[in-house]
């Protein structure tokens, strides 16, 4: 090939953005400049997201803006929509190669092999995925703070979800490869690690599996220049004494869980084939605050789901009110052929749901800046990840360990760097502070 720019586009959870900065990765290694995707290109690639109907209508605009920025560009299509509606992705005009969520490390030889106009799919049954596979790469935010993907697939079928038909069966990294991920990454200069996956929490669980989570957990705490180590989201189930026992002991480990909720009412929740009710969630956060009282809670809802009246919605609301997360993610439900949800009666017309969204963001906000305001005039350590101005000397952002993000007055120096700092005010959820 006598042009070698590939241009990348990414839809989707953190996830997504892990595994395609690991195919541009695989691309540079072969030589392949890695350009804007909005820029001319030989190759463009979409990772596609599948978890709404908006991922899916997403995915097809870039897929055509692709085709009209080089009609003569091989477009190729992976991700969770390309695995779950090939046929589907095939059928959208300009696209040549479709590879799904698996079998990814080849994908420069896929792409080179595939000829213009002959239309090729190389998506195989995911559910016959037992291996991780490894990917070089990592995604990062600044230049201090890097996930890393350590699990894949999920087992628990919630009646909403596409996700286990995407992903497949449960595979985790090996603890041998995860070490010498996260030694890497410290190597490179990053402090903070943040543990990734599908279902991040079955780590080690699939037939075979050497350790749980929080053995590697306990592994990964001694790495030599890890500042902080943080979970990108645990299901309730799998937050165990053995977690909670780890992350109260300080640092590198930080006090911020993101557990999903999805509803707050009892009937909603056994219908989506959620594994707790309220009544289980609410010890849970009991527990986590006896154990960790500084602990930050986020949570994700969704709205909308089938069935949900206004009483189901209240009683969402009224449950979250009385469970204060400190941060809070809306998300419309959204039918997903081939789950069972799709075809439930009582679909929930979209204006409930616009309406209902609104007010539980609001919430959220309100109860972000509660939580907040609980640190004014208290000081906090801040590991300073990006300069967000250059005026008066400089503004940097980072986040304490319990995910409220601070700003401060602070020179690029620090940049890297945990930073104690007092609290000063509250700007919309956010802290401003100032250097002890």
């Amino acid at each position: 090939m006598d042009h070698k720019r590939v241009a990348f586009t990414t839809l989707g959870c953190k996830v997504n953005q892990y595994e395609s900065a690991a195919l541009e990765e695989l691309f540079r290694r072969r030589g392949y400049q890695v350009v804007d995707y909005n820029q001319p290109a030989d190759i463009y690639i979409i990772n596609t997201c599948t978890v709404t109907h908006l991922g899916d209508r997403k995915s097809r605009q870039l897929i055509r803006r692709a085709t009209r920025t080089n009609p003569e560009a091989v477009v190729a299509v992976t991700g969770c929509y390309a695995q779950t509606a090939p046929d589907e992705v095939l059928g959208i005009e300009g696209v040549d190669l479709v590879i799904g969520a698996g079998n990814r490390a080849g994908i420069v030889d896929l792409v080179e092999g595939t000829v213009k106009g002959r239309q090729t799919v190389a998506v195989r049954d995911i559910s016959e995925d037992r291996e991780f596979e490894e990917l070089p790469g990592e995604i990062n935010q600044g230049r201090v703070r890097a996930f890393l993907k350590i699990q894949e697939g999920c087992q628990n079928f919630c009646s909403y979800c596409i996700v286990p038909y995407a992903r497949g069966p449960l595979r985790s990294r090996t603890p041998e490869n995860v070490l010498a991920g996260a030694a890497e990454l410290l190597a490179r200069g990053f402090r903070e690690i943040v543990l990734t996956g599908i279902h991040t929490g079955a780590y080690g669980r699939e037939p075979g599996g050497s350790i749980g989570l929080a053995e590697l957990l306990e592994k990964l705490a001694i790495l030599p220049g890890l500042l902080r180590l943080r979970l990108s989201s645990l299901e309730p189930h799998d937050v165990t004494p053995k977690i909670l026992e780890l992350l109260s002991s300080g640092p590198p480990f930080c006090k911020h869980l993101h557990i999903p909720l999805q509803s707050g009412d009892d009937e909603i929740l056994k219908s989506m084939r959620r594994t707790y009710d309220t009544s289980y969630f609410r010890r849970l956060t009991a527990r986590i605050r006896e154990k960790i009282p500084d602990c930050g809670i986020t949570t994700d809802v969704m709205v909308g789901f089938p069935g949900e009246t206004d009483r189901h919605f209240n009683n969402t609301l009224e449950f979250i009110a009385e469970m204060q997360f400190s941060g809070l993610h809306v998300f419309k439900y959204s039918p997903r052929r081939g789950t069972p949800a799709a075809n439930f009666p009582e679909q929930v017309a979209p204006a409930a749901k616009e309406t209902r969204s609104r007010r539980l963001i609001a919430l959220g906000r309100e109860m972000t800046n509660r939580f907040a305001a609980t640190y004014l005039g208290q000081t906090v350590d801040v590991l300073a990840e990006q300069l967000i101005s250059a005026d008066k000397g400089g503004q940097l952002e980072g986040l304490t360990e319990n995910y409220l993000r601070v700003t401060f007055a602070g020179s690029p120096e620090v940049l890297g760097k945990q930073i104690r700092v007092s609290i000063t005010e509250i700007n919309d959820t956010v802290l401003n502070a100032r250097i002890i």
